[in-house]
């Protein structure tokens, strides 16, 4: 097979892209897997998505054994903004429906709102102290033309039975929501959590279901042999009847052949400033602990955090090195100062970046891998894989375990993006694009 391939450079990939990153990681006594192994289902990937699968098999009575590169959490799952929200696609409703048709749409939209319910039925089961806050969701208008679309948007979460309150500019500040806005819009499903603690507790979670975790085991080639899935790692060797793969953002072109093309990762960035004093909140106005983020197409995501500090987050760099993340992380405090300008000479210790993941077709996915009855993949949340991660995760297990055998939306034909090894390239114009369109950040 052909050797592995990632599409941006190491720096990436490396440690020292998450070494600010405030979230705690997951400990446990886990190592590294070694020699020859068999298990029922081989899980690749140690974050929401592998983790959930992994943990709700095990809890059917299966044998899983779940490989991780790095530590448990290491990737998007342990460095993200905490945002436990629908999501999961950039195409819209309106487009889905177009596509799939209404009975599909609505399936769709209950299986977010279910992502959503599973987090926190998964926080309480297994008492996570996930340090959450948040009754819902803000969107904020930052232009007066992205105001009527808020409008718009409020009227389609009316007839999805789901009434959204939306709030002029001039409310704004009574609300504990002052900033560089025209409006705003709370959306009333989602909400926030520290997704260290949370990943932390869905480890703990699938150890104490059964599942073997083997932390520092990087899996280097994925073959076929007599039916059965072999895993190839530095220090092992493992065979297994079915295969979940479970890396997002994280992938690599290669492992398998069948994924190669078809997911397209993007960084995220995020800075976090020091504790603000209750003087330096009311000077400001942003005092609400609501999630928020704003309706630019490169969106920044923002929330004041329990302890007093403030998460800012962006996309919109390309290149991976530490010359491309300081010019980010000076990009994002100019854009914080200028959106915030209370807080213009906050001490900003914490800036971190890490990778989600686009599909060609802007919908997430969850299904097998090409023709196979015995490997699946989940992938492609676009940003929000909190809640869709998870319950991905156990539409996964749901496959593996043939309750189910695929979903309305999420299982399709994944495409290819076109001239897959160059695809990175696409974002150069979309960025420039992107900004075009949404003009400089507000003052």
């Amino acid at each position: 097979m052909p050797t592995p391939r990632r599409i941006y450079e190491d720096y990436a990939y490396s440690n020292t892209a998450r070494a600010e990153c405030i979230w705690p990681r997951p400990k446990g006594d886990w190592r590294a897997i070694e020699g020859d192994n068999d298990c029922e289902v081989a899980v690749i990937g140690g974050g929401f998505t592998g983790l959930s699968a992994a943990m709700h098999l095990a809890e059917a009575g299966a044998a899983v054994t779940l490989l991780e590169a790095e530590h448990i959490g290491w990737g998007a799952s342990g460095r993200n903004g905490g945002f436990c929200t629908i999501g999961g696609d950039k195409l819209g409703l309106g487009a889905i429906r177009k596509r799939f048709g209404d009975d599909a749409t609505r399936a769709y939209f209950t299986a977010q709102r279910g992502a959503v319910e599973l987090v926190a039925e998964l926080l309480e089961r297994y008492k996570i102290d996930a340090e959450t806050h948040s009754d819902g969701e803000l969107l904020l208008a930052h232009t007066p033309s992205a105001m009527k679309g808020l409008r718009s948007e409020q009227a389609d979460w009316a007839a999805l039975g789901h009434p959204a309150e939306l709030i002029p500019a001039s409310d704004l500040k009574a609300r504990g929501m002052n900033g560089a806005f025209h409006g705003g819009l709370i959306l009333p499903l989602g909400f926030a959590l520290n997704p260290g603690r949370y990943v932390s507790g869905l480890a703990r979670a699938a150890s104490e279901a059964g599942v073997r975790l083997s932390p520092h085991s990087p899996v280097s080639q994925i073959d076929e042999i007599e039916g059965r899935h072999v895993l190839t790692t530095p220090t092992a060797r493992i065979t297994a009847k079915q295969l979940i793969i479970a890396t997002n953002g994280y992938s690599s072109d290669g492992l398998p052949n069948w994924l190669s093309g078809r997911y397209l990762p993007v960084q995220s960035n995020i800075l976090v400033t020091r504790q603000l004093t209750e003087d330096e909140i009311v000077a400001q106005g942003w005092s609400t602990d609501l999630m928020a983020y704003d309706s630019r197409s490169l969106l920044h995501y923002f929330r004041l955090l329990p302890d007093g500090r403030f998460l800012f987050g962006a996309r919109g760099n390309i290149g991976a090195s530490v010359e491309g993340q300081a010019a980010m992380r000076a990009r994002l405090k100019q854009h914080l100062s200028a959106m915030f300008p209370a807080w213009r000479d906050v001490e900003t210790p914490h800036f971190w970046s890490g990778l989600i993941s686009l599909s060609r077709d802007l919908l997430p996915y969850a299904g097998p891998i090409g023709n196979s009855n015995t490997a699946w993949a989940g992938l492609n949340y676009h940003g929000n894989g909190v809640a869709m991660g998870t319950w991905t995760g156990a539409r996964l297990a749901d496959m593996a375990l043939g309750r189910i055998t695929s979903l309305p939306v999420h299982t399709r034909k994944l495409p290819r993006f076109p001239f897959p090894a160059l695809r990175r390239n696409y974002l150069y114009p979309a960025f420039a694009g992107y900004r075009l369109k949404d003009g400089p950040p507000p003052k």
